[in-house]
């Protein structure tokens, strides 16, 4: 594998394809094997994308996320776009500054640099209000790898991952403080309570409890016309110009994008009744047509996000260049493909009553 300014391809020749019912270990080791050729293979023929750029390349997704963003918003308050189409084509350009944040988390860029590393952080914060601190995030996103699928996956469970579908669930979905007030009201005993008000909050501050105040402010001040027609004053009116311009540009872009993303990412994860330690089991790939729109606000996450638990360290447009041969290899090997059952079996891998113990569910069900 390449580590430097040279690229090795000459990896072994594959060994046969394993038993998509045999050994998972064996299986996820063929399919990190294909998705790691595939991407050196890419590597060798295109130069730009070897490791050695793989920083610039990282700093140049950030420019055009962030342009972008600031783009789309100028052509909205010069009025040459409409609010529909500009919060759309905002949520576009954050997905990239996500998908940038998810890599970073990993120490994929500037790992030898922390102050490029943590601006390259904090640029990404800025372009996405609407969540915690990567900081915090971090701990949360490392605990998710090593125990997918199990209670102790706290990012998962935090984005409804497990939950029975509905209209709770729908809601946790879209509206983040909603989300926390349910968990908040989940935890047993009040000094827990205040724990976890005090550490989710801790971890919005201040860009998220900024953004969300915004967005009600907004939702409030425009009820309110709707509902009650009142006379508001000319500093009220002439502040909720600017709220308006703040939430259309920059907060509501972010929370179609966190729906995007979250309603892909919980339900593509199993949850429960899944072996630990078997990758074959963490996620399912959902990439069935009809969720484009999701996968349009979320940079394809729903198809994607399955071969980053296979292989990690690969940034995120090396897996979108790799993702036909890893589709082809993880369906080879027993990888679920638009599981939609899962939605009904609240995100396990089996029906409730056929659901086996967690140390035979893969030899029996994969």
């Amino acid at each position: 594998m390449n580590t430097g300014n040279s690229v090795d391809i000459a990896l072994p020749p594959s060994a046969a394809i394993p038993d998509p019912k045999g050994d998972h270990l064996q299986r996820a080791q063929y399919i990190r094997r294909e998705v790691t050729r595939k991407g050196d293979e890419l590597r060798a023929r295109y130069p730009f994308l070897r490791r050695e750029h793989e920083n610039k390349l990282a700093v140049l997704v950030m420019v055009i996320g962030v342009a972008g963003m600031m783009a789309t918003g100028w052509l909205y308050v010069a009025g040459l776009i409409s609010a529909w189409l500009a919060i759309p084509l905002a949520a576009i350009f954050a997905s990239l500054t996500h998908e940038l944040e998810h890599d970073l988390i990993h120490w994929m860029y500037f790992r030898k640099t922390p102050w490029a590393h943590h601006l390259m952080l904090a640029v990404g914060l800025a372009a996405r209000p609407t969540t915690v601190r990567p900081w915090v995030r971090r701990q949360a996103h490392l605990n998710h790898h090593q125990n997918s699928g199990t209670e102790e996956d706290i990012e998962e469970r935090a984005i409804t991952n497990g939950q029975q579908w509905g209209v709770l669930r729908l809601l946790m979905l879209i509206d983040l403080p909603f989300t926390i007030l349910m968990h908040t009201l989940a935890q047993k005993g009040w000094r827990m309570k205040l724990w976890y008000v005090g550490y989710v909050g801790g971890a919005m501050f201040p860009q998220g409890i900024i953004a969300w105040s915004l967005w009600y402010a907004c939702l409030g001040f425009h009820f309110a016309n709707f509902a009650f027609a009142p006379e508001w004053s000319a500093a009220t009116l002439s502040a909720m110009h600017y709220v308006d311009i703040a939430v259309v540009v920059w907060v509501a872009p972010n929370i179609l994008r966190t729906f995007s993303l979250n309603f892909l990412s919980s339900n593509m994860h199993y949850y429960g009744d899944i072996q630990r330690g078997n990758v074959i089991q963490e996620t399912q790939v959902l990439n069935a047509w009809w969720l484009f729109p999701l996968q349009l606000f979320s940079f394809n996450v729903g198809a994607t996000h399955g071969i980053h638990h296979f292989v990690v360290r690969e940034p995120f447009w090396i897996r979108q260049l790799t993702m036909r041969r890893a589709h082809e290899v993880m369906k080879e090997c027993g990888v679920r493909f638009n599981d939609f059952g899962s939605f009904r079996r609240a995100n396990r891998w089996a029906e409730p009553r056929k659901a086996e113990s967690s140390t035979d569910a893969s030899a029996a069900l994969a």
